[in-house]
């Protein structure tokens, strides 16, 4: 009898899972202005969908004109929480969130407008800004409530994490708690605060390794640019918006950023024995010059146009480097920023510098987490003890290593065990 009511009850569950997921289906298909089809389902899930939405992409004048952004749908249970992913660039995969997974929640993975595939017919710059892009998840997040109206965490890693701070800022009831991750809010085009950080992080010693590894490289140009050029014809790299010799200096300045962003090691970095070819290898290896290529000058033009608009980002700090800037202008410190040629935009600092205060002054249930070596922690969200929120800069972690699973067992039994506060006295 035993027997028989397991089989009986392993029925009835079948029944309901395929009877849920017809249901998901079902209310797929009468959304309106949506498009999806199956796809691979991720471990742990009951099936997955691409969705295509139609955005408008001026949300408040529709006549402007509509582009299909790509989001994708994992689905858990209509019981289950959800996690929202503001990313920050294109949606390449369906890649699933340790956040999603911490909380056996189902996942929206929406990718940024002007990224990927979520891209109008026409690169209209005027209508990629944060208004627009935080309107398309609200439309999104009143979407998906009919399938999941439980509670809603929002996260998002880098600039996806500065699209969930954004996104909390103009949306604050559509979520319920956001944890955005190595999110930088710059406060200005150029953020002196990247200076700061570059002048104090590490010890002296690495500090002077990478500045007299970037004079090297500048003292002998025309030796490092002839190798370059191999390495370019050999990776199949054009430079047209900047020049060979731009981009090397470009990226010579880069160095320090990226050393400290992806947690390069200090006793890896060449000294004045070393061979100048294998110093040319290891720069190439930690900064490089693809970054400065026609191809990611593409890739990252929205990127670009949104940070020399709105976001703001960085510059480089040559005061030491006088007299080796041959290509570009020594006057004053280069811009980071490299617009998308023929897009018109005036840096305005308004809106970041709004969101700046209002975490500090309004910011409750969050979950910040950098890494203390990243060059991105410059210019994180910094705790004041007066909100109702939690704080993580991991010790010696970089740009790609702070995560959760990285933190101590005490911290991550911390944040859930807060995530879960906040979501029980929030009203569904």
């Amino acid at each position: 009898m035993k027997f028989v009511n397991t089989i009986i009850a392993i029925c009835l569950f079948s029944i309901n899972v395929v009877g849920q997921l017809q249901d998901i289906e079902k209310k797929l298909y009468n959304l309106p202005d949506v498009i999806f089809k199956k796809i691979e389902t991720p471990a742990g899930f009951e099936s997955a969908y691409e969705l295509r939405i139609r955005q408008a992409l001026d949300q408040a004048d529709e006549s402007k004109g509509h582009f299909y952004q790509k989001v994708y749908l994992s689905h858990r249970s209509v019981d289950a929480p959800t996690v929202i992913i503001t990313e920050g660039y294109e949606n390449p995969s369906n890649r699933i969130y340790e956040l999603t997974d911490m909380l056996k929640a189902n996942q929206v993975k929406v990718e940024h407008r002007y990224f990927g595939e979520s891209l109008p017919d026409s690169l209209d710059y005027t209508h990629l800004n944060l208004k627009n892009a935080t309107a398309d998840l609200h439309r999104i997040n009143t979407l998906l409530r009919s399938l999941y109206p439980k509670d809603w965490v929002s996260t998002g890693i880098s600039k996806g994490g500065q699209t969930t701070i954004f996104y909390r800022y103009f949306y604050p009831s559509d979520v319920d708690v956001s944890v955005p991750y190595v999110a930088p809010l710059n406060t200005s085009m150029e953020d002196a605060r990247i200076y700061q950080f570059l002048d104090t992080i590490g010890t002296k010693e690495c500090r002077d390794k990478i500045y007299n590894l970037q004079k090297t490289l500048l003292e002998n140009r025309q030796t490092v640019l002839e190798k370059i050029k191999w390495y370019a014809k050999g990776g199949k790299l054009n430079f047209t918006y900047l020049n060979l010799e731009e981009a090397f200096e470009y990226a010579v300045l880069e160095y320090s950023f990226s050393f400290w962003q992806w947690g390069s090691k200090c006793e890896d970095i060449p000294t004045k024995n070393t061979p100048l070819d294998a110093a040319i290898d290891h720069f190439l290896e930690v900064s490089g010059v693809s970054f400065f290529s026609d191809s990611d000058m593409k890739k990252y033009s929205s990127h670009y146009y949104q940070a020399g608009t709105e976001m703001g980002y960085y510059g480089y700090d040559i005061s030491k480097f006088r007299g080796l800037i041959k290509a570009l202008p020594s006057s004053k410190n280069p811009s980071a920023v490299f617009m998308p040629k023929n897009a018109k935009g005036n840096f305005d600092g308004t809106l970041t510098n709004k969101v700046y205060n209002w975490v500090q002054d309004h910011g409750d249930q969050f979950v910040y987490i950098y890494g203390a070596n990243d060059t991105w922690s410059a210019t994180a969200v910094r705790p004041n003890g007066k909100r109702d929120a939690l704080w993580y800069f991991l010790k010696g972690k970089d740009h790609a290593q702070a995560r959760i699973k990285n933190l101590s067992d005490n911290s991550k039994k911390e944040i859930l065990a807060k995530i879960n506060q906040w979501l029980a006295t929030n009203p569904n």
